[in-house]
């Protein structure tokens, strides 16, 4: 079947290769995910010696940059895939400019006076994030293009969000495992984890970025949209017409609403307890070394249930499973409380359970993005994938840094001492209790609060898969070609451009 509004149809197999090379993206989505937030609110508090309350705004304030930008990139890579026919342009870019800036974040001076080094994290943290979005919010758009089906893009994304998984393991236990190399020298720990960290992330983008010529088999882009034999132009665009687009997605779409904006109170409670883990490690289980412990439990499980949420999905559908990976999170984060009267291994087996139901949180709503971009291009026609993946990360991002606020504000109203890497300091009763109900009470409740968002998302399988054949964002006015039969294989030929999908793995 034929496209609406124009569009090529999309070969039936998705490629071994674009699910590898996809996936290994994540390594570095991941790892810049994780470690600033496990590490550099505690940088800031407990090495630079700069209050809760100022490292606070500081990371928020940086942030706020974030949000504003990412809706910008969305569009300027629509732009750039209706005149290339490729986003990698803006995805290299940022791959070899943040681990110059990574490194720059964590490269402050010993001695330097707490707001001359709170300005210098500051300074390179936002030109850190602003490398880390130019290859996210392309990475983040593509799915939608590489497969078509329903089931592709949850195998798709399966295969993603294993690959987070390992990643936020590996930098969450080996980011501080390398910062305790420095020995007693906090500042060159630090430093060291920050370089060998941005190495790892420009490799994984690098590999990342050629994955549209991965789903091609050979590079062959799609014709640009300013092809002289196609008549049409990539559209031109401003600042305004940037966040205008993005309104305009948020408007039109009611199944984007409902799951950004669960996808946002689940990344403020998963945030919070992302920058609270630190503080859990150092102030009530007493030991700065468990933080490794605790990302082993988180998610040593996820890694071993990310296939079953696959097939739970394939099931119930994936809006159920999440429903499902939600509440049992929820259950998890709400039984951490019992650390106020009896802190100790058990929470180890919490811990665990939540990790198993991350797997799911990760996995399905990104699963379900794509489909959201397919029915939009189909109601509402094509070329907004861009600007609908740089809504998604501007909120994700809000999501995590509100999260990382709230913690910051919790542990200035109850006490928290803020200290330098050569002072010792005890924190008081109040102090700590904050610190547990950041870590437990906060985050359970905002995803009961996440779970009646959740409720009015509408999509179905039936919704997704009416229509076989994608509509490639950014080519518009293109004739129609017929779709192809399940288990055929398309050769590629000049101009075909289109990328691999598949009917195979799970919903």
């Amino acid at each position: 079947m034929g496209s609406t509004g124009g569009g090529r149809a999309a070969p039936a197999r998705l490629r071994a290769g674009t699910v590898a090379r996809y996936a290994i993206g994540s390594v570095g989505t991941g790892g810049f995910g994780t470690l600033p937030g496990l590490v550099l609110v505690f940088y800031l508090t407990d090495t630079l010696g700069v209050s809760a309350l100022a490292a606070g705004i500081l990371f928020s304030v940086a942030k706020v940059w974030d949000i504003v930008i990412d809706p910008v990139i969305g569009a300027r890579s629509d732009r750039q895939i209706a005149a290339t026919g490729y986003r990698r342009g803006l995805m290299v870019l940022g791959a070899v400019l943040l681990p110059v800036f990574f490194a720059l974040t964590f490269a402050v001076p010993a001695g330097l006076p707490w707001p001359l080094a709170a300005a210098w994290v500051f300074v390179g943290f936002v030109l850190a994030a602003t490398a880390f979005s130019l290859f996210q919010v392309p990475y983040i758009a593509l799915p939608a293009e590489l497969v078509s089906s329903y089931d592709a893009r949850t195998r798709l994304l399966s295969a993603r969000v294993i690959v987070l998984t390992f990643a936020i393991l590996l930098f969450g236990a080996g980011g501080p495992a390398l910062r305790e190399l420095g020995g007693s020298d906090e500042h060159l720990g630090y430093l060291l984890m920050a370089i060998v960290a941005g190495v790892v992330l420009a490799v994984s983008f690098l590999i990342a970025s050629t994955v549209e010529k991965s789903a091609r088999g050979g590079g062959v882009p799609r014709p640009p949209a300013n092809d002289p034999h196609t008549g049409l132009s990539a559209p031109r665009s401003n600042l305004a017409l940037h966040y205008r687009r993005g309104v305009q997605a948020l408007r039109t779409s009611q199944p984007f609403r409902a799951l950004l904006a669960t996808f946002v109170l689940q990344a403020l409670a998963t945030g919070m307890m992302l920058a609270g883990a630190q503080y859990v490690a150092q102030w009530v289980l007493e030991d700065r070394a468990a933080i490794t412990y605790l990302f082993v439990a988180l998610i040593a499980p996820a890694l071993l249930v990310t296939p079953l949420w696959a097939l739970v999905a394939r099931r119930v559908g994936k809006e159920r499973a999440f429903v499902l990976a939600t509440v049992l999170y929820l259950v998890a984060a709400l039984s951490l409380v019992l650390m106020l009267w009896q802190p100790g291994p058990w929470l180890y087996v919490s811990v665990a359970l939540a990790g198993a139901a991350y797997a799911g949180m990760q996995s399905l709503p990104l699963a379900m993005l794509p489909d959201v971009i397919a029915h939009d291009a189909r109601t509402e026609g094509p070329g907004r994938a861009g600007t609908f993946s740089g809504v998604w990360t501007a909120g994700e991002t809000t999501g995590m840094t509100l999260g990382t606020t709230v913690l910051t504000i919790v542990l200035a109203a109850t006490g928290y001492i803020e200290s330098t890497a050569d002072q010792d300091v005890t924190q008081g009763p109040l102090a700590i209790a904050g610190i547990v109900l950041s870590f437990s009470l906060v985050p359970a409740v905002l995803l009961a609060l996440s779970l009646v968002t959740l409720r009015r998302y509408p999509l179905r399988r039936a919704d997704i898969d009416e229509v076989e054949a994608p509509i490639v964002p950014g080519l518009t006015g293109l004739p129609d070609e017929p779709a192809v039969a399940p288990g055929d294989e398309i050769a590629e030929t000049p101009g075909s451009g289109a990328a691999g999908t598949g009917s195979e793995g799970a919903r």
